[in-house]
């Protein structure tokens, strides 16, 4: 019995020595053995019992793994093709990378770590880069403010032009989408620069001077980025002391400014110029002091009162309540010249008021508009006398007629009177 046990086992393992293994199937990984490397082609053992090759573009991966391997180190790899004419099954290290790529990404996503990529095309969306073979993309909405094509009126065209001086370049970036299934993968450079810029906010304080570069001009200020991919804003009213209607004046995309910080608020950071200079109001306000009498001229009338020119860019504000007394009524237009009194004085709101009560300005408050009123009324009179003329010119021929025809019924009269008297 026990020699009849030993043959059997013997027969079966016999068996077993004889059996093939199943040979690699297209489109699908296999794990072999590197049994040689020479001309670029890598000769690997599959089960003992096949030869795959790895050549060409196949044997280019995003890890360089070709470049890693020796012989008798063990590799993964995808089947293109069944065996060929030289009783070889063609392999890719491109492919199989692919799968380890999808992997690795999957790990990043978890973990945000971030990655330097290729830009390698621009569309209006956005830019294309790649990661080991495989396409991806970086919508505008996650580019870090350095990049972010800030356009007035969101013209397509300029922002295409902004976004395509990119190609080329690496941009550190996270992946906050990779779906194998759906061939999508979707990186953010706002995120991948994330950590640096929260680390640069917390040591950023009010009054810190900055240099960054304009990275946008819109039509309320000025984009400057420094320090990590902080980012700030210089609005209009920041940007000179005098007054500002178009940013575009002040400065160009890519050109380097120097500003200080006047303001911090949920990350977002407030920027100014125009106060690395000393402010030129408070150096025209030393020849004002409280109490002194001032002229100026009318600029600007406004629901709560009027603005009045003292010079040197300096207005004055003359508070509806502080026009007139009670008692009398004073109408004020653009270009009337006033007198008044400093009552007071804010340097910090760059701010002089002003009071008309005590001082005669009636009759200063329109004197172009009098001299028009009485040219106007000499006209009228003129007018009015030359029409009392023409009217008497008309009845002048009417006067003398009637003379005329009394002069006739007096002569007829008469006539008639001799007639009688002859006739007795």
């Amino acid at each position: 019995m026990n020699t009849q046990k030993n043959d059997d086992s013997a027969m079966a393992a016999l068996f077993r020595e004889d059996e093939i293994p199943v040979p690699p199937k297209p489109g699908h990984p296999v794990t072999g053995k590197v049994v040689n490397i020479q001309n670029n082609r890598i000769l690997v053992e599959i089960d003992g019992t096949y030869t795959g090759i790895i050549a060409g573009r196949e044997a280019v991966d995003g890890f360089d793994t070709a470049k890693k391997l020796l012989e008798g180190d063990e590799v993964t790899a995808y089947v293109v093709e069944d065996e060929n004419s030289d009783g070889y099954y063609v392999l890719s290290l491109r492919k199989a990378s692919r799968e380890k790529a999808w992997d690795k990404l999957v790990e990043m996503k978890d973990s945000n770590e971030t990655i330097d990529v290729p830009i390698r095309e621009a569309n209006k969306g956005g830019l294309m880069t790649e990661f080991n073979g495989i396409r991806a993309f970086i919508p505008v909405s996650q580019l870090s403010p350095e990049h972010y094509p800030r356009v007035n009126g969101a013209n397509s065209n300029e922002i295409l032009s902004r976004l395509q001086k990119y190609i080329g370049e690496k941009f550190t970036v996270q992946v906050i989408t990779a779906e194998q299934d759906e061939n999508k993968l979707i990186f953010s450079e706002k995120a991948g620069l994330s950590k640096k810029r929260d680390a640069a906010l917390k040591k950023l304080n009010i009054g810190d001077k900055v240099k960054g570069r304009v990275t946008g001009i819109v039509n309320f200020g000025i984009f400057v980025t420094f320090d990590d991919g902080l980012e700030g804003l210089v609005h209009l009213s920041e940007i000179t002391w005098g007054k500002v209607s178009d940013a575009t004046n002040f400065a160009r995309v890519g050109e380097m400014k120097e500003a200080v910080v006047i303001g911090i608020e949920t990350g977002k950071i407030s920027l100014s110029i125009r106060q690395l200079t000393p402010d030129p109001w408070l150096k025209n306000i030393e020849k004002f002091s409280v109490g002194d009498t001032i002229k100026g001229e009318v600029e600007k009338i406004t629901s709560f009162g009027v603005l009045v020119r003292l010079g040197d860019e300096i207005n004055g504000i003359l508070h509806t309540s502080e026009i007139s007394d009670e008692d009398e009524e004073v109408k004020l237009e653009v270009g009337d010249e006033v007198e008044a009194k400093v009552i007071e004085i804010n340097p910090k709101e760059h701010r002089i008021a002003l009071s008309m009560k005590g001082f005669d300005n009636k009759k200063k408050a329109k004197p172009k508009k009098k001299k028009a009123v009485e040219d106007k009324n000499e006209g009228e009179d003129e007018d009015e006398n030359k029409e009392k003329q023409k009217n008497e010119d008309l009845k002048e021929p009417k006067k003398k007629a009637d003379k005329e025809e009394t002069k006739d019924e007096k002569d007829s009269k008469e006539s008639k009177k001799k007639e009688t008297k002859k006739g007795e």
